[in-house]
């Protein structure tokens, strides 16, 4: 679960669901049919301890949105606010007590909003193109923490589509100066070993519904030339988000902070292996 808030929808997995559903909804699925659809897919979410909870108010809030609030799950997720079972999943995950006050806030607003009958059922929309942010071959440079440039690189941009994704692809880039064109082309790919991470090359597909609040961070300096092709059906990258902050640059602070006193990866994987055909590289 990634969060960037207290609110109710400031993580990803309540995005995703919310997201998930007004797609099947728009698609003509009636509201019944796509909270089974729902949870059918989503059994992993919903017996996770630590982010259930933002499963059941994401799809409350959307059966709410139709009108079509199903008095199990509105008494489900009364359950998990009044009883304080989602403070103690914050209180576990080390959230600061100032936060937990917050949370319970927004979770007593929400279950209030909830009660209230909405005046009018959201209606279904036509089908949405969404354009990426970026292009291919863009390169997006960023502050880091510690008062460096970072940089990410596009390998691929898919325009004229309902999502805009993009994927991105985080350097090892961590300089005084601006980066320019070479620094890109001679840079290194970030591979993280810090927590979790386990030698995890930073490569994601960048989903842009929240990219209005963080566009302010990024600036693209130059282009580079991708000769590769990347498809969306190819498992081999490490996930779908949609906070760039959270999962691009955050990762990349996390990464360097690490390296002042672990010691960084031994593997080495260059951009020009990721965009050029005769260094067409392999992910195994």
């Amino acid at each position: 679960m990634g969060a960037w808030g207290t609110g109710i929808s400031s993580n990803d997995t309540y995005a995703d669901i919310y997201d998930e559903f007004f797609n099947l909804f728009n698609k003509g699925l009636d509201v019944k049919e796509v909270t089974v659809k729902l949870i059918a897919n989503n059994q992993e979410t919903i017996n996770d301890p630590h982010d259930c909870n933002n499963f059941w108010f994401a799809l409350a809030k959307a059966q709410w949105e139709c009108k079509e609030l199903e008095p199990t799950i509105l008494e489900r997720v009364r359950m998990i606010i009044e009883s304080g079972s989602d403070i103690e999943v914050g209180r576990s995950l080390d959230a600061q007590e100032k936060d937990l006050k917050k949370r319970n806030v927004a979770l007593n607003k929400f279950l209030e909003s909830l009660l209230t009958e909405r005046p009018k059922a959201k209606l279904r929309k036509g089908k949405i193109i969404v354009q990426p942010p970026f292009d291919k071959g863009d390169c997006l440079t960023f502050k880091l923490s510690n008062g460096n440039f970072g940089g990410v690189v596009v390998l691929e941009a898919f325009r004229d589509t309902e999502y805009g994704y993009s994927l991105i692809v985080t350097t090892r880039i961590n300089q005084l100066s601006k980066p320019v064109k070479k620094d890109f082309e001679k840079a290194e790919v970030l591979i993280a070993n810090n927590k979790n991470w386990d030698d995890k090359f930073n490569i994601k597909w960048y989903l842009p519904i929240r990219y209005k609040q963080i566009k302010h961070l990024l600036e693209k300096v130059t282009t580079i030339e991708v000769e590769l092709q990347y498809s969306m059906t190819d498992n081999r990258y490490n996930g779908m988000v949609a906070d760039f902050d959270e999962w691009v640059i955050q990762v990349a602070n996390k990464q360097f902070k690490s390296e002042e006193s672990n010691p960084k990866p031994k593997e080495i994987i260059t951009i020009k292996e990721l965009t050029k055909k005769k260094n067409k590289w392999k992910f195994w």
